[in-house]
């Protein structure tokens, strides 16, 4: 890299496998920012990659809280042109509380949406990791819909589908998240867009990650076991196929798609609805 080139910037929220994966494939000469809740996982992701020759910074955020999410974006900043993005923080509907799951889940990715729209550089691109639960939740109104997408990010936990009389156990609360992931992705792509940036989310299946491995060793183990062995491809997926879908959304093969959702579960939804995974 020339001295006097502007450093590009890509910001790697949560430092699990699959971050890390679309990280590796995109992030040769540029300077990753790793941001986590828990500054040993980011310590222990960025080892890894300094190690492979990346250049990496960490810091801790809580995608819950605006003001450290503000915090981020600054950091980030503080290097260079922020010119990709790429959401992978959650929790699961075994690790948490359906409200922590909507607030986190739900509202945490909203705001990221909204801060880094702010910043983004021209020809920039961000990816969201949502997930195969999200398209497990029947049909929502065309009003619900446009709730989860446009309603303004402090206003959004507020809405009447979200209470606790409506979403009353973690799974639906990851379901009506990961769902709204999708959705707030396609209405905030028009605003990328006025920046001439572009964002989508990917929402895999199993995917083998160390919380994936905790989960088929537990309660939901046997269901997850199921899922494998009757969707088409017969198997879990890798981080590895993740980052391939992650690369060809930030990179110059995928300059025409923005606002979209890619499903890449091996076949595991279309078994639910129309195949052996379908409920009885």
């Amino acid at each position: 890299m020339k001295k006097n080139a502007p450093t590009n910037v890509i910001v790697v929220i949560g430092a699990g496998s699959i971050g890390q994966a679309i990280a590796r494939r995109i992030s040769a000469g540029k300077h990753i920012v790793l941001a986590d809740l828990r500054p040993e996982n980011a310590d222990a992701a960025a080892k890894v990659l300094n190690d492979a020759g990346f250049e990496v910074s960490t810091t801790k955020v809580d995608v819950s809280s605006r003001a450290s999410v503000q915090a981020l974006v600054k950091t980030a900043k503080s290097f260079g042109e922020i010119s990709g993005v790429i959401h992978a923080a959650g929790v699961s509907p075994s690790q948490a509380s359906p409200e922590t799951i909507l607030k986190v889940d739900l509202y945490g990715t909203a705001l990221v949406l909204e801060e880094f729209g702010k910043v983004i550089a021209c020809g920039g691109a961000g990816v969201v990791i949502a997930s195969m639960s999200g398209h497990r939740l029947p049909a929502l109104s065309a009003e619900q819909n446009k709730q989860l997408a446009t309603t303004p990010v402090e206003e959004l936990l507020k809405l009447p589908m979200l209470q606790p009389n409506q979403v009353k156990d973690s799974l639906h609360a990851y379901q009506i998240s990961k769902r709204g992931n999708s959705l707030r992705v396609m209405a905030e792509a028009v605003r990328w867009g006025k920046r001439g940036a572009r964002i989508n989310t990917i929402s895999p299946g199993i995917i083998i990650t160390p919380l994936a491995n905790d989960e088929l060793k537990g309660p939901r183990g046997p269901g997850y076991r199921r899922m494998m062995e009757l969707c088409a491809a017969g198997r879990a997926g890798t981080p590895d196929e993740v980052g391939t879908v992650g690369a060809l959304l930030m990179g110059p093969d995928g300059a025409f798609i923005t606002g979209s959702d890619f499903l890449m579960d091996g076949g595991v939804t279309a078994a639910y609805w129309f195949g052996e995974l379908a409920p009885k």
